[in-house]
């Protein structure tokens, strides 16, 4: 799978091994930063990689952040992107199952690295199901965005 990857000065500790784990299971890994510990704002480098995954080069990002929460919020501002913060392996998969979620966020100071690699496990290998209630409520969900951005022009 082609994924981005990105995070912030409090996800690049966790960003590293994150790659390891991914290109370790065959994955093609693409780093839009940071690349230390220096202070950046978080919406830019998920500006980024929300691009990536928007313009169909990469399947699906992850962000990294201390959090998980800011990357979340900025990744569900583009459109195209459904984000979702996930700390469980179940989380993981079903976002992707139910809500063709193309965003993992994770904490890097709310998780360790052997819980982020079942996580990362479990979203990687979910496909979006072929049951008609979730690409209905999918669907919905495209239509608000849509609605949306029809507003703010108006």
């Amino acid at each position: 799978m082609q994924l981005a990857i990105g995070g912030d000065h409090a996800g690049f500790p966790m960003k590293r091994p994150v790659i390891e784990v991914l290109t370790a299971a065959g994955h093609k890994v693409r780093d839009f930063g940071t690349h230390s510990t220096e202070p950046v704002d978080f919406p830019d480098i998920a500006k980024l990689v929300c691009e990536e995954v928007r313009t169909g080069k990469a399947e699906r990002g992850i962000l990294v952040c201390g959090t998980g929460v800011g990357a979340c919020i900025a990744g569900n501002k583009i459109p195209g992107i459904r984000a979702a913060l996930c700390h469980d392996s179940y989380s993981a998969h079903q976002c992707v199952e139910h809500d063709n979620v193309n965003l993992l966020c994770l904490g890097a100071q709310i998780i360790g690295i052997k819980l982020a690699e079942e996580i990362l496990g479990a979203y990687i290998a979910a496909t979006f199901s072929t049951e008609e209630h979730f690409r209905r409520r999918v669907a919905k969900l495209d239509e608000l965005e849509r609605q949306s951005a029809a507003e703010l022009l108006s």
